[in-house]
């Protein structure tokens, strides 16, 4: 299965479509991709939309390759096989740690300022991003949403590599991804645009779909 959306725009107006049976949900999105995606989901559905902050933890030599990750909220769930591969522990990347922290830490003071994250005790909620590569920040983020107690929780994304999606519904009650492709190689090779987003354009999406109250 295998399709190229013209933007995220799309990709979030075609997955809403999928996620019309959920009534009356929270929305998160993960930023900065993901709020793109998230914006035609939380229009179509009706509700506001929010942001939970994740940062991915990068190999030191190479930081695109993402051993782990961190939400707001949570502790670093990391890729133990991979950081074995690597001859790394968790320990050894404390600094990295650190770092992503303190930009995670901002991140959140940015998009949100002084409002928490909305209540999810006992809510529908539904985690949207791009795309799944990994799954390492989607994964930070569904341990984060688990530990508030929601009633359900669904990961929608429009593309995934196969063996991330099968395992990331160890995390979620449903993970609804409308391309799983063949040879996935990365995410931005299923869009034909895929610009990086900035925190302006997160801080303009937030705005046209602030959270009442």
């Amino acid at each position: 299965m295998e399709r190229v959306f013209v933007d995220r725009v799309e990709a979030g107006e075609l997955l809403a479509e999928r996620l019309l049976a959920i009534r009356d949900p929270v929305v998160l999105a993960l930023p900065r991709g993901g709020v793109e995606v998230a914006e035609p989901v939380a229009r179509r559905l009706g509700v506001a939309l929010d942001v939970l902050v994740t940062r991915k933890i990068g190999y030191p030599p190479q930081p695109e390759l993402g051993v782990g990750a961190i939400a707001e909220g949570g502790e670093p769930v990391f890729d133990l096989r991979l950081l074995a591969r690597l001859g790394l522990t968790p320990e050894a990347l404390a600094r990295v740690v650190a770092a992503e922290r303190r930009e995670l830490a901002r991140r959140v003071r940015v998009y949100r300022g002084e409002r928490p994250l909305p209540a999810l005790a006992g809510r529908e909620v539904i985690v949207v991003d791009d795309g799944l590569a990994t799954g390492a920040t989607a994964r930070a983020a569904l341990r984060t949403v688990a530990a508030a107690g929601p009633a359900r929780v669904t990961l929608a994304v429009p593309v995934g590599a196969a063996d991330t999606v099968a395992a990331i519904g160890q995390e979620a009650d449903e993970v609804v991804v409308l391309c799983v492709p063949a040879h996935f190689r990365a995410v931005g090779q299923w869009y034909e645009q895929f610009d990086q987003l900035t925190d302006g354009d997160v801080l303009n999406v937030l705005a046209r779909n602030r959270p009442k109250g």
